[in-house]
C-alpha cells in the first residue's frame, strides 16, 4: 500500500486552547502513547509567549524529555519569530514550524503584525533555522477563509506558500484554520499549488468545524498530497480564531486512508488508548466521527 505521512498535533494545537492545564508529565505521557500507536511525527509544543498561550509555558522542559525518551519520534515545535527560534534551539529542537496567516487582520489578531511584516518575520525565521541545520515547516493559516475578512484570496495563499518554500520551508502546510473549506475548494487550491510546490513538500491541516474534515482529506489525497496534520481525538481549536472547532481527528484520517488502500503505520486500537488518556487529563469526552464504531470494535472478543 502507498504510504501517507501524518503529523499528530494534539499536544500542541490540541492542548493550547484547553481550559484545564495539563502538566508536563501528562503531556509527555500523551506523546508516549501516540508513539506507541505508531505515530512517528508529533508537534509537541510551541515556543510562544506564555502569557498569550499559558498551556505551552513548559515547552523548554517538555521538548528535551521527549527527545531523550522517544528518540524515534520526529518532534517538531512551533516558533513565532526569531526569539522563539532561539528558545527552541536552546532546548535542542531539531524541527520547527512557523505560522503565517494569509490575511492582514488575522495576523494582527494573532501576532500583532500586519501581513507584510509577518511574512518577513516568518521568512527570516525559516532562513535562520535552515542555517542552523534544522528541519522546517511553514503553516499558511486561514488559507480558505478568515474569521475576520471572509474568503481568503487564492493568489495570496499561493504567493505566500511560494515565498515560504523559497525561504527554506521543507514542508508548506496549507491550514484550514476555521474548518470552512469544502472538497471542491481544497482540490482547486491544491491543483494550483502543486504546479510550483512538489507533493513531497506540501501538507494540509484541516479542522472539522463543518463536518467536512475527512472529505477534505480525501480531496487532498486525490489531488496528490500525502502529508497531513491531524489531532488524536479531534482535540484542538485556535485561540485566536473565533469559531474554530477541533482538528481533523487522527483516528478518522487513519480509518479513511487505510480503508482506501493507503498505509499510515498507525494502530487504531492503540490510538484509542491515547484518546482515553487525553479524556482523563482534560476531564471531557473526545473522539472523531468514527470513535463510537472504533470503540465498539475494540470491545468485541477476538476470534480464536
Amino acid at each position: 500500500m502507498e504510504p501517507i505521512f501524518i503529523t499528530d498535533v494534539s499536544p500542541r494545537d490540541g492542548l493550547q486552547n484547553q481550559s484545564i492545564a495539563v502538566d508536563t508529565q501528562a503531556k509527555l505521557e500523551l506523546i508516549r502513547r501516540l508513539a506507541c500507536a505508531g505515530v512517528r511525527s508529533i508537534e509537541v509544543s510551541s515556543f510562544v509567549s506564555p502569557k498569550a498561550v499559558p498551556q505551552m509555558a513548559d515547552a523548554a522542559d517538555l521538548l528535551p524529555r521527549v527527545m531523550a525518551q522517544l528518540p524515534d519520534v520526529r518532534a517538531s515545535v512551533l516558533v513565532p519569530n526569531l526569539k522563539g527560534l532561539e528558545r527552541a534551539s536552546a532546548a535542542g529542537a531539531q524541527e520547527i514550524a512557523v505560522v503565517l496567516s494569509a490575511t492582514e487582520t488575522m495576523n494582527r489578531k494573532n501576532i500583532n503584525m500586519g501581513l507584510s511584516q509577518a511574512a518577513d518575520v516568518s521568512a527570516q525565521t525559516l532562513q535562520r533555522a535552515k542555517a542552523q541545520g534544522l528541519r522546517t515547516r511553514a503553516y499558511v493559516a486561514v488559507a480558505f477563509d478568515c474569521p475576520f475578512e471572509g474568503r481568503t484570496s487564492m493568489d495570496t495563499v499561493v504567493t505566500l506558500s511560494q515565498r515560504m518554500q523559497a525561504a527554506g520551508a521543507d514542508e508548506v502546510v496549507i491550514a484550514d484554520t476555521i474548518g470552512s473549506a469544502s472538497p471542491g475548494m481544497v482540490k482547486q487550491l491544491l491543483q494550483v499549488l502543486l504546479t510550483t510546490i512538489s507533493a513531497d513538500r506540501l501538507a494540509v491541516h484541516f479542522h472539522d468545524t463543518r463536518g467536512m474534515g475527512v472529505a477534505n482529506a480525501w480531496a487532498a489525497l486525490e489531488a496528490g498530497v500525502r502529508r497531513f496534520d491531524a489531532s488524536t481525538g479531534g482535540i484542538g481549536g485556535c485561540p485566536f480564531a473565533p469559531g474554530a472547532a477541533g482538528n481533523l481527528a487522527t483516528e478518522d484520517l487513519v480509518l479513511m486512508a487505510e480503508r482506501s488502500g493507503f498505509a499510515t503505520g498507525i494502530d487504531l486500537h492503540a490510538l484509542l488508548d491515547a484518546i482515553a488518556f487525553a479524556e482523563a487529563a482534560l476531564q471531557r469526552r473526545f473522539g472523531g466521527r468514527s470513535i463510537q464504531w472504533l470503540r465498539q470494535q475494540a470491545e468485541k472478543p477476538a476470534l480464536a
